[in-house]
């Protein structure tokens, strides 16, 4: 229904760690650091919370933010699970609960330490199962692990290459993305990769996985956590100007969500839907989004996404990059923040820590003049997505 969301919840707090490759921490205290952080942020005391929405990770549980924020009366908790799409998607249930008023202060956290793990995404030496965590295992188990495909990049790799296939898409629009993000993340002190140097050169030359995916078209692997508050509009009128609106959200979900190889299109994508259903309900169009923070696990999606969102037509995205359109400064400046390529892996939900700086005027350096509405994604599992439109 339209309207459901707008302006009814707010997010009003927000919450990171460090971002490192290393940590003695675990996805516990991250989780817990980053909400409390969101807490304070907020200017709001942790023992208020009322609701509780984790993002992909059972870890913590609700038992534990309890105990951790001293909660005095939990409300509603939820977890979501769609991969990389999670954050985003919760956050609109988040959002969805709060205009309800099942609950006036909810907390969405995720986090996962991607590089001090014992099995990596990016790693084909699994233990039966494969990766853990995503949908179909009984696919995975008795289909793709045993012929070795095992990991995201080879499954990502099957819809690439027949999207090149398909439409002939110029692949020098992946080093765009990837050296553009890399330009943003200069300006991030939180970027992990601030200060390393990424030339059209070096990205040519790096290592090629998976075809199409040379090494730096694929997403860092880092540790860390964020989470946001989300608050009603009363919350957020007491709170003030900081607060920033939700305009709209939704999730979507790619038909055979469960497997790639199966569907009836492999192109199709959960985005496609949701992006339909969050730009009806905030009611803008394209040419109002001043920015965009784009899952980007894989190069190639960010493109596949401004598609499959209407930005573009299928196969014309590497024209729509092009030119400096992407960067500070162009039409629609994206992943300001360096992205999951040049900042780190969580999940995504930097993302919208990066949208809701914006949108305060606080983002240094990468912030995008005159600001007002601003656009995440999410992208997780087989192609699930989700969108989440903001503005001051």
């Amino acid at each position: 229904m339209a309207g459901t969301i707008t302006d009814r919840a707010y997010i009003a707090g927000v919450g990171e760690t460090e971002y490192v490759r290393g940590t003695i921490k675990t996805e516990r205290q991250l989780i817990l650091e980053a909400s409390i952080a969101a807490c304070r942020d907020a200017g709001i005391d942790t023992s208020t919370v009322d609701g509780v929405v984790l993002a992909w990770k059972d870890t913590p549980t609700n038992e534990d933010f309890i105990a951790a924020l001293g909660i005095k009366d939990l409300r509603f908790h939820s977890h979501v699970h769609m991969g990389g799409a999670s954050p985003v998607a919760a956050i609109v249930q988040a959002a969805g609960a709060v205009a309800a008023g099942l609950a006036r202060r909810v907390i969405v956290a995720t986090g996962h330490n991607f590089y001090s793990t014992s099995n990596r995404l990016s790693s084909t030496d699994q233990s039966p199962g494969g990766v853990g965590n995503v949908p179909g295992p009984e696919i995975r188990n008795n289909l793709e692990n045993p012929v070795g495909l095992l990991a995201p990049m080879q499954w990502y790799s099957l819809h690439a290459n027949r999207w090149f296939y398909e439409t002939k898409a110029d692949p020098r629009a992946m080093e765009t993305v990837a050296l553009t993000t890399r330009k943003h993340a200069h300006l991030n002190a939180k970027a992990y990769m601030r200060g390393r140097e990424l030339t059209s050169e070096q990205y040519w030359a790096s290592p090629m996985p998976v075809k199409p995916f040379h090494l730096f078209d694929i997403c860092l692997e880092t540790d860390g956590a964020a989470a946001v508050l989300v608050v009603s509009a009363e919350e957020a009128r007491a709170i003030g100007a900081r607060a920033i609106a939700i305009a709209g959200g939704a999730e979507g979900h790619a038909d055979s969500p469960d497997d790639l190889s199966s569907r009836p299109d492999i192109l199709n994508m959960g985005i496609t839907k949701a992006s339909g259903r969050a730009f009806e309900m905030a009611g803008v169009g394209h040419h109002e989004i001043d920015f965009a923070e784009i899952y980007d696990c894989f190069t190639f999606i960010v493109l596949r996404q401004l598609e499959e969102m209407g930005f573009c037509g299928r196969g014309e995205s590497p024209d729509f990059v092009a030119n400096g359109r992407i960067g500070l400064g162009g039409d629609l400046p994206i992943n300001t923040h360096g992205g999951l390529h040049s900042q780190a892996h969580v999940l995504g939900m930097n993302h919208v820590v990066e949208a809701v700086s914006q949108l305060r005027g606080e983002a240094g350096e990468a912030q995008v003049e005159g600001a007002h509405i601003g656009l995440v994604t999410g992208f997780g599992d087989f192609s699930d997505g989700s969108v989440v439109i903001l503005h001051n």
